[in-house]
């Protein structure tokens, strides 16, 4: 809802909104505030592309403090691999049963 109000009263893109989206999560998780919004919010917040971003920050924090400076750039791809892999395996069976179609 609040995505489509920014498109609606601003000029902003749907891309750039999502960008915004996905830092805002980081810098939550960043700060250390994600953790008290979700437990009041639930999967209001760890649904969309909010909580990929917290995920993302908590990999990469979580893999600097074990590994050290390397660890804060695979840290975030590792945390969310499972969910990206289970993305791209859900798209190719909803295309194995469903016909795809080009614009």
């Amino acid at each position: 809802m609040l995505a489509q109000i920014l498109i609606i009263k601003t000029k902003l893109t749907p891309a750039r909104i999502l960008v915004i989206f996905l830092v805002g999560g980081i810098v939550l998780e960043g700060i250390g505030v994600y953790d008290y919004i979700f437990d009041f919010a639930k999967a209001g917040i760890s649904v969309p592309i909010i909580g990929f971003g917290a995920a993302l920050a908590k990999g990469a924090i979580a893999a600097a403090r074990s590994v050290g400076f390397v660890g804060a750039f695979a840290g975030g791809l590792i945390q969310t691999a499972y969910g990206v892999g289970a993305a791209i395996v859900a798209s190719y069976i909803a295309t194995l049963i469903f016909y795809p179609k080009t614009k």
